[in-house]
């Protein structure tokens, strides 16, 4: 079985941290992602936005809070999970999150009060190719 997400989107809300009894960090936040197609009756082009409530533990988690906000751009590689709980009316409730492994910060230096993700050191990119980032992906990861 393989579970793996990938997203590129912007926050929609600043991080919400939290810690548990035994001191581990907890950062909330939901990220916003969307995609263009063709509307196949009209042939007009079209925009579909999914919002993606994410979750992030540990130093991670600290680090987004410092240096995320609303509206900053991020990637987020992580796992699917399914969360269910009954509300106060005592109807069982569901929805789909991502539980983060890895957050990169995709907003330039001044955007984001200096820092930058502490991923391998970025290679010098030509001005006419666009800010696309890097996936590092190995064969074993891939479930086919």
């Amino acid at each position: 079985m393989y579970n793996k997400v990938i997203l590129v989107g912007n926050l929609v809300r600043d991080v919400e941290l939290k810690y548990t009894p035994s001191g581990t960090a907890i950062g909330q936040f939901g990220i916003a992602t969307n995609r263009t197609y063709k509307d196949t009756n009209t042939g007009e082009s079209k925009q579909e936005v999914m919002f993606i409530d994410v979750k992030v533990f540990g130093r991670s988690a600290e680090t987004a809070n410092q240096y995320l906000h609303k509206g900053s751009k991020a990637l987020v590689e992580g796992r699917l999970v399914l969360e269910q709980w009954v509300d106060k009316n005592g109807y069982k409730k569901s929805k789909h999150s991502i539980v983060a492994e890895k957050v990169l910060f995709l907003d330039s230096k001044n955007q984001n009060s200096g820092y930058e993700s502490q991923s391998a050191p970025k290679p010098q990119r030509q001005k006419t190719q666009q800010n696309i980032p890097s996936i590092d992906i190995d064969e074993g990861d891939i479930p086919f």
